[in-house]
């Protein structure tokens, strides 16, 4: 092939918040497949919290992308070449071929996409790793129940915003944490909480105690630094708090400046008899059959929105995941390789 590869790799380790400096951006052959496995042209590619973990070398539930590699994420390919039956050029699959425009990907590591049932990008955000995240971990751990109040952080994002939607259909009430008065207005008037509250407000902590007259049930952590503070006093007894993502602090380097606030955290596990569990959305594989159906469903009946923000460009991906990081993007973000 005359097409060439395109490529961005992690070209050194940031320091706090990442730079343009962090990355590379290279040009190599395109990848030939061996037997059962297929070569991909990269259309989508997802841009996701959890990336900015593996640019970094400090130990983590995943191994770290090295110096040099291409980074990686879930993408959307078009199958070009096939040496495996169950795959044909022109399918569209869901892989974790990372940044660049081509990839071979063993086929058994692929879902196949059809484009009919649902837009193929949905498969990296509503029904895809974030959604399912939304899905696992509230069901399973925040376990709401009817008229229990959820509060859930980063609600306009893919994750947030579902954890909402999930909790309404479960009939709870549903109150949105955002930046801005754009995204609180996506959060309440297209997603359908309950309420959407502004964490750069002046007066957010009072905001949400005037949202929470009866405390809060379930949080669902996604962003920590004071949006946590604001929450914390307002749990109920017997809360249940899923922990997904700190991505306010993801960026901090070097020891927290802030009091030790710990004895205080403990004490109230115990007073309250709280529940705080971090997960990864892999601990519950067994359960994407059930997310499929479900969440399918509830997208069919309008009961379940979602909304994508795409770049255009693989050279874009380094400064729309900067913007991620700082709550720039409005949306699931997805850069469209093609």
């Amino acid at each position: 092939m005359t097409e060439q590869n395109l490529q961005i790799l992690l070209a050194s380790r940031p320091t706090g918040r990442p730079s343009h400096d962090n990355f590379k951006l290279v040009r190599t052959p395109v990848p030939v497949p061996g037997e059962g496995q297929v070569l991909l042209k990269v259309r989508y590619l997802s841009l996701d919290p959890y990336m900015r973990g593996r640019m970094s070398a400090a130990k983590s539930y995943a191994a770290a992308v090295e110096i040099g590699d291409v980074m990686e994420g879930g993408t959307v390919g078009e199958v070009l070449e096939s040496r495996h039956p169950d795959y044909k050029p022109g399918d569209l699959v869901l892989s974790h071929s990372g940044w660049q425009s081509h990839a071979v990907a063993d086929a058994k590591a692929l879902r196949k996409l059809d484009p009919n049932q649902a837009p193929v990008t949905t498969a990296l955000g509503v029904l895809g790793m974030p959604g399912f995240t939304a899905y696992a971990g509230l069901l399973t751990l925040g376990q709401p129940k009817p008229g229990e109040t959820v509060v859930v952080a980063a609600a306009s994002g893919p994750v947030g915003s579902a954890v909402g939607q999930i909790a309404k259909i479960k009939g709870a009430r549903a109150i949105g944490i955002a930046g801005g008065s754009d995204k609180c207005a996506l959060v309440r008037d297209e997603f359908g909480f309950d309420a959407a509250l502004d964490h750069r407000s002046p007066t957010f902590a009072e905001d949400l105690r005037a949202a929470c007259p009866d405390g809060i049930d379930i949080y669902f952590e996604n962003v920590g630094g004071k949006v946590w503070d604001a929450v914390f006093p307002l749990l109920n007894t017997f809360a249940r708090i899923p922990v997904c993502g700190l991505v306010a602090q993801y960026n901090a380097t070097g020891a927290f400046e802030e009091p030790d606030r710990l004895p205080v955290l403990m004490r109230d596990v115990l007073t309250k008899s709280l529940t705080i569990r971090g997960f990864i959305q892999r601990e519950f594989s067994d359960q994407r059959p059930a997310f499929y159906r479900d969440m399918a469903g509830w997208i069919a009946e309008g009961r379940v929105r979602y909304k994508e923000d795409i770049v255009q460009g693989l050279e874009s991906a380094p400064e729309a995941f900067i913007g991620l990081l700082e709550g720039r993007n409005f949306g699931k973000l997805i850069i469209d390789v093609a």
